[in-house]
Formats: C-alpha cells, sequence, structure tokens
C-alpha cells in the first residue's frame, strides 16, 4: 500500500511537470498547447506507457473542478471595458449560438448517422461550446491581432457558454438513462423551466459569493503567498453551494470571479 502511494505520487508529480514542459514549448514555439496535453495523454494511456484509467466518476469530478477554476479565472481576468463591450453580442452567442449549433448539428447527426434524435441533439450540445482554456490561451498567449471588440466577445463568451452546453448535455443524457420518449413540447418546456432555473440559482449564488469573496479578503488581511489558494478555495465553494441547492455551479464560478477581479483585492 505504501508503495502504491508513492508509485501514483510519482506518476501524477511526472504528468504535471510534463504538461508544464509542454506549456513552455507551445509558449516558445506557437505549438497548441491542448494538442500537446493530448498527446502526452496518448503516450501514458492504454496505448502507450499502459496506465489504466477507466473510472468516469473521478474523470467527472475532476474535470467540473478543473472547469470551475477555468471559469472563475476567465471571469476574474475579464476587465470591465470588455465586459461592457461585449457582454450583449458574447450572451446572445453563449445562449442563442449553442442552441443553434446544437440544432443545426443534431439534424445532420440525426440524417447521417442514423440516430434517435435525441442521441443526435446530445452529440451536438456536446460539441457545442468553444473551449474556455483554449480560446484565453489563443488569444492572451497567442499574440493574435484581433479588433478590441472581437476579442471582448470572444473572451466573454467563451466564460459563459460552458454552463449552457453542460445544461443541455447534462439534461439529454438523463432523458436517455432513463428512457423516456417525452413529446416536444414538454421536452422544451421543462428544459426551459430548467435552464431558467440552474442558470438563475447559479448566477445569484455567483453574485452573493463574490461578494463575499471581496469581503472575506478586505476584512481578514491575509498574506499574500496564502491569497491565490484561499480565494481559489472559496470559489470552489461558490461553485458547490450553488450545485448543492440545484442550481448550476459553473455560471456561479464565472460570476463569482467578476466581482473580485474588478474590485482591489
Amino acid at each position: 500500500m505504501e508503495h502504491a502511494i508513492y508509485l501514483v505520487t510519482l506518476v501524477g508529480t511526472a504528468l504535471v511537470v510534463a504538461a508544464a514542459f509542454s506549456s513552455l514549448i507551445a509558449f516558445r514555439f506557437g505549438a497548441p498547447l491542448l494538442l500537446l496535453f493530448l498527446c502526452i495523454g496518448l503516450a501514458t494511456g492504454t496505448d502507450g506507457l499502459g496506465i489504466q484509467f477507466d473510472n468516469a466518476r473521478i474523470a467527472y469530478f475532476a474535470g467540473s473542478l478543473a472547469l470551475a477554476v477555468i471559469l472563475f479565472d476567465s471571469g476574474f481576468g475579464t476587465p470591465l471595458n470588455a465586459l461592457r463591450q461585449a457582454a450583449g453580442p458574447a450572451l446572445s452567442l453563449a445562449t442563442f449560438g449553442v442552441l443553434v449549433t446544437t440544432g443545426l448539428f443534431g439534424v445532420a447527426a440525426h440524417y447521417l448517422l442514423d440516430l434517435t434524435w435525441l442521441e443526435s441533439f446530445l452529440l451536438g450540445a456536446a460539441v457545442a461550446s468553444t473551449d474556455a482554456a483554449a480560446v484565453f490561451f489563443l488569444l492572451r498567449a497567442g499574440e493574435i491581432n484581433l479588433r478590441e471588440r472581437v476579442r471582448s466577445t470572444l473572451e466573454v463568451e467563451s466564460g459563459t457558454n460552458d454552463p449552457i452546453a453542460i445544461f443541455l448535455t447534462i439534461t439529454l443524457v438523463e432523458i436517455i438513462a432513463a428512457h423516456a420518449n417525452p413529446e416536444t413540447n414538454v421536452l422544451v418546456t421543462s428544459l426551459f423551466l430548467g435552464f431558467l432555473l440552474n442558470m438563475g440559482l447559479g448566477a445569484v449564488v455567483g453574485v452573493l459569493g463574490g461578494l463575499a469573496i471581496v469581503r472575506l479578503v478586505d476584512r481578514l488581511n491575509l498574506d499574500h503567498g496564502l491569497l491565490p489558494i484561499f480565494v481559489l478555495t472559496l470559489s470552489l465553494m461558490v461553485f458547490a453551494a450553488a450545485g448543492a441547492i440545484g442550481g448550476s455551479g459553473f455560471p456561479s464560478g464565472y460570476v463569482s470571479g467578476l466581482i473580485p477581479g474588478h474590485s482591489y483585492i
């Protein structure tokens, strides 16, 4: 047992070091960072070094926490002027854009891949959102020259479309898993009401959590070395609180990052 702990720690830290070096390569030579991460995963997985991992629950848990941190950082690093410039078009793309992409991809998948309508729309929802980590890396580190309004729109949209796509994906998975075949009007109504409840609660908890983070940081006057860890821990607490009361933790993560990001902490 003790030997296994050392071995797992060694492999885990080696993968983190490899990921850090791959980011240096990406910065220096302009290589796509996510592609390098995928190559590391392939090289160390079943077809590479032979590391076996097939635990979907742990993967979902770790991925959700990582996405919560990414969304918090996205909100924290979004400038206020960018938010003012791009809020309207970005939110339109993050909501209606995701729905349109899901619908178009779902129709194509239904006729081309011979899937059911629910399976087709599930596939569309899975690919409808842009990757926040990839977009922020390309815009902030890739030295891509874009008009300020276009850059702001892409940044805000990439940080806000994940919650909508995740909500659609999870809802469709639950419907398919329950072997339900709801009527179209019932499905649309339940999706719309569930969307309002999840996103609304998530946004409210995010605002309250962001204000609480700012107040706690101002009151406690922590050492600067502890401050990032403390703020990230509070952001995950906000994320978990939103999910625990029936809302979505992902919009709460983004919103809770906006407030301290525009405060003097």
